[in-house]
């Protein structure tokens, strides 16, 4: 029994050693020396070194001074803790009360016309800042109004925090709602 019992517990302490402690330190390693901001949480820092937010997760701006940000399903509103989805599926009743309200708030706010799809309808996690481009361009007559800026100068500030796909063809280009509010009040720049 002894045997096989001995090279057991040795394997295992091995290999928890090399997999549970080596593996994870040297991947922190590798992700800190590579991509710091990344691996940190891509905060976003102000003028005097307080993290004011991160560029990964949504939070609502109050005011016609800024760009909205897509509905969360996350708690009450960007909750990390709560990060899901609302899981209503598209007959459900609360999820086509709940858009329509979007719907009209959007356009009350914004004037009458289409709505971009992304400006009443949550993102899978409920914490995404991104925004469509065209949901940028429906909110930017209201933000220059808001904040006394052309609307040629708002619409360059949006193209700054636009990211584009990856590789040119990975994914769509979406505007992060986040850096952009914090540009427009002069705490990040780009």
């Amino acid at each position: 029994m002894t045997s096989y019992l001995r090279p057991a517990v040795s394997l295992m302490a091995l290999f928890t050693l090399l997999l549970g402690l080596g593996y994870p330190l040297a991947m922190t390693s590798v992700a800190q020396g590579l991509f710091p901001s990344a691996a940190n949480g891509s905060l976003i820092r102000n003028a005097k070194g307080e993290t004011v937010a991160s560029s990964l997760i949504g939070r609502t701006f109050e005011g016609d001074g800024y760009f909205q940000p897509r509905p969360s399903a996350a708690g009450a509103g960007y909750d990390a803790s709560a990060s899901a989805g609302s899981n209503l599926g598209p007959t459900d009743k609360r999820l086509i009360e709940r858009v329509s309200a979007d719907v009209a708030a959007y356009q009350a706010a914004n004037g009458p016309g289409p709505v971009p799809a992304d400006a009443v309808t949550t993102s899978a996690s409920g914490l995404d800042p991104h925004i469509s481009p065209a949901n940028a361009e429906r909110q930017l007559a209201r933000v220059a109004t808001a904040r006394g800026l052309s609307e040629t100068r708002l619409r360059d500030l949006v193209s700054l925090h636009t990211e584009r796909p990856w590789l040119g063809f990975v994914g769509t280009p979406g505007v992060n709602t986040v850096t952009l509010n914090l540009a427009l009040d002069g705490i990040v720049a780009r």
